[in-house]
């Protein structure tokens, strides 16, 4: 070791880490390995016939060389299987061999690692699918796959569809760990690109399964700052590799920030991704901007009109006209009127994009989807991306499908273009099958990381969705069943009401697969039966989220609250990256009276999905139950971002902001619920707690004072003027010092009590007795002897009712009082 140089040999080990690096990223002549001179060696020689098999896209070939042979013998006496990998790894790094070093042996396990992930990549993502040779043959098929299975689903969620050789990916994931453990972390500068291709494995492990995992979030977590603290910049990528072209630089800085872009996104990070993809186009030389431009959109407009257009400022394009319909088959030009990409009346002369530049661009969709309502709008805002994409001359092959993926997703919801979105995503799958000619495996490798494109079950779930969209459910149904989507088959058999078939279905894949937890919690889904779900628990060693999740969901439609709370409990453990979940948790806690657990709960839903309306509404109620009035305030505003048609929510957020003493929020808080329930609904004690503050200190509360005039008008007129409302108007009346009014206001209260009722009825007689008070105090204020005759009148009329029953209450004894002022200010104007 010492007469080959630890410097030389730290430059050789580099350039192969370069090499396997820009398989993923450039599809140009990979770097030669006599770049470096050095003596070979037998392991030199396996890691150079390993990395040669890699840049030519033949991975499992990779894999089935003698070099692999180590790793592939799995110890049948091992605790596990994953333990014998991780120990045979072990093993060889701290064998004794004076020809070899550690770093050495660790690429080499790298570089295995690397072949094991991209070759399921190739089965699973990208394509063309092909049968791959069983990893370890010394163990059964069966035994590997469900020990494979298990190992994807234990980070707690299930495997969304079917997918083929999982061993190769969870094999590559282990092998990557322990190389990461032994060497990588933030200060060391030992293979700094471990971080980063075991992202890239966590990331398609949970494009695998069909919920966020919070296992693997944490994971990305932990593992984005180690990346970014080595190859974060220009400077950092150009001191590990000194001497590389500056373009290829940029493009790996590039590439790094918009995958952690890609990923963060994936995990609702909007605003940190958006950061990500900033400092991807920024490294990339790319400015965007939105601008308009004259243009035919369709084949039979005549006059030009304004389309959106995208303007790329590029400092580092290549040369060349970019006008590329070619790249569409021209039977999708002729499946609709609208074209492709507008027809401008400028022309377009800004150059090719690179591959990351183009990659950059489709990454705006996912922002603009994210962050713009769900509506046609939304997907008009998406258009000058997509189609500056196809107005390239050029793209690579996972860039082009996924831009079409795009505009599937797009133009299947016009009627004019849905057609062709449908013969579009069959040509989009298709391809993903058929071995395209002249693009090569390792080609369609490149930037594959770089776009949010889902796996082939996904893909191939969502053409399915698209056939059951227009009806054709017999194909989607035969799709579904290919993909082991047992659910969707069985939402297609209810729509042909066919349930039995469904049923039937199910019992034959489990005589197949009795050990599949999925199959199990279909059937318990179809029949209503809990112990489908518990035999789910059982073949699953505990593991089924889904499982825990139907029986929580059971309980709670039992009335049995606490059990389901429990239950909720359990499978938020296993899986913490599931929203409604947490919605359910707390639901289920509020009704077993937890208001703690069930404030925590929704707390957690709002923190994963902040569009939950229905979740912060409930957070603002459970802080008014505990009067804390400020919190509900911020709950309730979040709420009716999202929910603001609901009458209900406003009237709560009225009763929280005048509790706040925000009394002007409380009346357009009023003003709405009105609104929205056409002045039905009329919260008459708000609006007397808005009124007893107005007359305390009327001049500061002046506009107060306006807004709850302009709404107790507004509900006379629409016919809602209770007793309770005129009573009110009258005193607003003569806060603006309209006596006449005031009497005419009070004078419809009184009459609004009056009844049979009043004097059977101590609470309303209160209600009466309290109103003509009111009103004989504003005729003694006006002081007429019209009014003064008037009201005394109507005090010995209610006196002489309410004598009989009501003479010993408080009420009767203050009207009595009133009557004998009254006729004493009657005796003393007549003298």
């Amino acid at each position: 070791m010492a007469e080959r140089g630890l410097d030389m040999l730290l430059q050789s080990l580099r350039t192969y880490e370069l090499r396997l690096l820009r398989c993923s990223i450039s599809h140009d002549q990979p770097l030669a390995s006599s770049q470096i001179s050095i003596t070979p060696h037998p392991l030199q020689t396996s890691i150079e016939s390993l990395l040669q098999s890699i840049e030519s896209g033949h991975y499992s070939k990779a894999l089935t060389s003698k070099s692999a042979d180590f790793l592939l013998n799995l110890d049948q006496v091992s605790s596990s299987y994953s333990d014998s990998i991780t120990d045979s790894v072990s093993s060889f790094l701290i064998s004794e061999n004076s020809e070899t070093s550690t770093e050495e042996r660790a690429f080499l396990v790298v570089a295995v690692a690397v072949s094991a992930f991209l070759a399921f990549v190739q089965a699973n993502v990208t394509g063309p699918p092909e049968t791959l040779p069983p990893l370890f043959t010394n163990i059964a098929k069966e035994d590997i796959e469900v020990w494979a299975r298990n190992e994807v689903m234990s980070t707690g969620s299930d495997l969304l569809g079917k997918f083929f050789n999982l061993e190769y990916i969870v094999f590559s994931k282990l092998l990557l760990s322990t190389i990461g453990a032994h060497f990588g972390n933030e200060n060391s500068t030992t293979f700094p690109t471990i971080s980063w291709w075991l992202a890239r494995v966590l990331l398609i492990q949970q494009k695998l399964l069909d919920g966020h995992s919070s296992v693997l979030f944490q994971k990305l977590q932990d593992l984005i700052p180690e990346t970014l603290a080595h190859l974060g910049d220009l400077k950092k990528v150009s001191r590990y590799w000194p001497g590389i072209e500056e373009g290829n630089l940029s493009d790996i800085v590039s590439m790094l920030h918009l995958e952690l872009g890609i990923i963060d996104f994936r995990y609702g990070r909007v605003d940190s991704s958006k950061l990500h993809f900033e400092s991807s186009e920024k490294a990339s030389g790319l400015s965007l901007s939105v601008s308009g431009s004259l243009g035919f959109r369709t084949v039979h407009q005549v006059d030009p009109k304004a389309q959106l257009r995208l303007i790329t400022n590029n400092s580092s394009s290549t040369n060349g006209h970019s006008d590329k319909s070619s790249q569409h088959d021209p039977q999708l030009h002729e499946a609709s009127d609208v074209f492709l990409t507008p027809k401008f009346l400028e022309s377009n002369n800004e150059g090719c994009l690179k591959p990351v530049q183009q990659a950059l661009i489709l990454a705006q969709c996912l922002l603009i989807e994210k962050n713009t309502p769900h509506d046609e709008m939304q997907r008009w805002d998406m258009a000058p991306y997509i189609e500056a994409i196809d107005s390239q001359s050029s793209s690579l092959f996972i860039i082009r499908s996924f831009c079409d993926l795009l505009r599937i997703r797009w133009e299947r919801t016009r009627s004019r273009t849905k057609e062709r979105a449908i013969l579009m995503m069959d040509k989009v799958v298709q391809g993903i099958y058929d071995s395209t000619p002249g693009v090569a495996v390792a080609e369609r490798m490149c930037f594959c990381f770089g776009v949010d494109f889902p796996t082939i079950p996904s893909l191939r779930k969502e053409y399915a969705d698209l056939l059951v969209s227009c009806g054709l459910i017999g194909e989607a149904v035969r799709t579904y069943e290919d993909l082991e989507l047992w659910d969707n088959v069985i939402f297609c058999y209810r729509l042909l009401q066919k349930k039995s078939a469904s049923v039937e279905l199910i019992n034959t894949r489990l005589l197949q697969h009795p050990n599949d937890p999925r199959l199990w919690c279909s059937l318990g889904d179809v029949t209503d039966q809990d112990s489908c779900y518990y035999k789910a628990l059982e073949v699953s060693e505990n593991k089924s989220v889904r499982a825990k999740r139907s029986l929580a969901r059971s309980a709670y439609n039992r009335g049995e609250y606490e059990k389901s709370k429990l239950l909720w409990e359990s499978a938020m453990k296993l899986n913490s990256l599931y929203p409604d979940g947490w919605f359910a948790l707390g639901a289920a806690a509020l009704k077993a009276r937890d208001l703690e657990k069930a404030l925590d709960g929704f707390s957690r839903a709002v923190q994963l999905d902040p569009d939950n309306g229905e979740a912060w509404n409930n957070i603002a109620c459970l802080h008014m139950t505990k009067k804390r009035s400020r919190e509900a305030m911020v709950a309730f505003k979040e709420a009716l971002k999202y929910k603001r048609d609901s009458w209900q929510m406003w009237e709560n957020y009225s009763q929280v902001a005048v509790d706040s003493g925000n009394f002007c929020l409380a009346l357009e808080a009023v003003e709405k619920v009105l609104s929205l329930s056409k002045y039905k609904r009329v919260d008459v004690e708000l609006l007397e707690r808005v009124m007893v503050e107005i007359e305390r200190v009327e001049v500061e509360r002046s506009r107060e004072s306006e807004m709850i005039g302009e709404i107790l008008k507004g509900v006379v007129k629409n016919g809602g003027g209770g007793g309770g409302v005129w009573g009110l108007f009258g005193r607003w009346y003569k806060l603006k010092g309209d006596l006449a009014m005031c009497c005419e206001a009070l004078l419809k209260e009184v009459r609004a009590y009056q009844g049979s009722e009043v004097w059977k009825e101590k609470e309303r007689f209160v209600k009466f007795s309290r109103a003509s008070l009111e009103l004989c105090k504003v005729y003694v204020e006006i002081g007429g002897r019209r009014e003064l005759c008037a009201g005394e009148m109507h005090l010995k009329s209610t006196i002489k009712q309410a004598a009989l029953k009501f003479s010993e209450t408080q009420e009767f004894k203050e009207l009595q009082a009133f009557l004998d002022k009254l006729q004493a200010m009657l005796q003393r104007t007549s003298v």
